[in-house]
Order: structure tokens, then C-alpha cells, then sequence
């Protein structure tokens, strides 16, 4: 399926913005009053990411909420996608080698489950770096409830449909804005 890792990486983002609005709200109130807002900042490197004094303690929580708010699933399923997406490439134009392929893909992918793994721990440290661990408990409360869990589950089948709906929306919202573009220029005396 072409969508599935836009979905994927879609559900990864779309889960933390829409996830905890009233849950977080709470306990957010409280460092709302003197939080300053935070610059915008290039992307990361793995490196940057990981903080050596971070408390290990505050790190299993932080890993604990990558799992139950059902990120890191986002991170295993991008593995085998791109398995896949090799195999498809390498064997469209060389068929003789999806016996050999097959064994190499089955041989690396534990070795790459692996990286999968390491994406939860550098998710947690952004965690970290983001909230504070009181934050990071709310949160996991949240996640770990039945009501949380239920969000989790639903997060797929919700992207998806959500991903469906927001191309009709956007196809409609820009058809819509040319009209009135249109509209407006034609009073200005400019027929577009």
C-alpha cells in the first residue's frame, strides 16, 4: 500500500497534537502562567537528541509513553515497509534474486527491529527534553486507562479515514478559494 508510511508518520504526528487535550490541559495550566514560547529549532540529530543526564527513572516513564500512546508501532511498521519496498525494487528487474533476497531480508531484519527499538529511546528523549515528568505521568495515566487504550486502538482505522476525508477538504477549500480569488480580483477590474 503506497499510503501506508505517509500514515504512518502521519499517525505519529497527528496522535501527539491531538492526543491529550484534556488530560495535558491540567497539568500544563499550571507552567502555562510563566512557560515562555519555544523558538523554532532545525531538525535534530540522534545525537542531540539523547541527553547524558537524563534520569533513568524519567526515561522508562518517557519510554513507557512512546509504547502506550502507540507511537512506537509507527517506528516497527516502517520496517518491514521498507523491507518490502528493497525487495520490490531489487527484484522487479533481477526475479532470480528473490530466493537470495528473501533469506538477506530475513537474516537483517532482527538487526533493523533493532533500530526500530533505538527510535523508541530517541522519542523518549524528546519527551523528556518537552516535559516535565509529571507530564509524562499524566500522559502515561492517560494511555494506560481503558479510555486511553481504546484512543490507541482507534488511532489506524481514525488516521485513515481522517487522511481520506482531509484530501476531499482539501481539494474542496482550494476549489473554493479560487472562487472567491475570482470573485474579488473580477472586482477589482482583473478577470482571471
Amino acid at each position: 500500500m503506497h499510503f501506508a508510511p505517509r500514515v504512518a508518520c502521519f499517525a505519529v504526528v497527528l496522535s501527539t497534537v491531538i492526543a491529550l487535550p484534556g488530560a495535558m490541559r491540567d497539568a500544563r495550566a499550571e507552567q502555562a502562567t510563566s512557560a515562555a514560547p519555544m523558538p523554532a529549532k532545525a531538525p535534530m540529530t540522534a545525537d542531540a537528541v539523547q541527553t547524558p543526564g537524563d534520569d533513568p527513572a524519567s526515561l522508562v516513564l518517557a519510554r513507557q509513553l512512546v509504547v502506550a500512546s502507540g507511537m512506537s508501532r509507527s517506528f516497527a511498521v516502517m520496517i518491514p515497509q521498507y523491507m518490502d519496498q528493497i525487495s520490490t525494487a531489487l527484484t522487479q528487474t533481477r526475479p532470480e534474486l528473490i530466493r537470495d533476497l528473501n533469506d538477506v531480508m530475513l537474516t537483517l531484519k532482527p538487526e533493523f527491529d533493532k533500530q526500530a527499538d533505538e527510535m523508541i529511546d530517541l522519542a523518549a528523549h524528546i519527551y523528556l527534553r518537552l516535559l516535565s515528568e509529571q507530564d509524562i505521568k499524566v500522559a502515561l495515566n492517560f494511555y494506560q486507562s481503558a479510555s486511553g487504550r481504546r484512543f490507541v486502538e482507534t488511532q489506524p482505522v481514525f488516521l485513515n479515514e481522517l487522511l481520506t476525508v482531509m484530501q476531499g477538504w482539501q481539494s474542496k477549500v482550494s476549489a473554493d478559494m479560487m472562487t472567491r480569488v475570482r470573485i474579488e480580483m473580477k472586482k477589482k477590474g482583473h478577470e482571471l
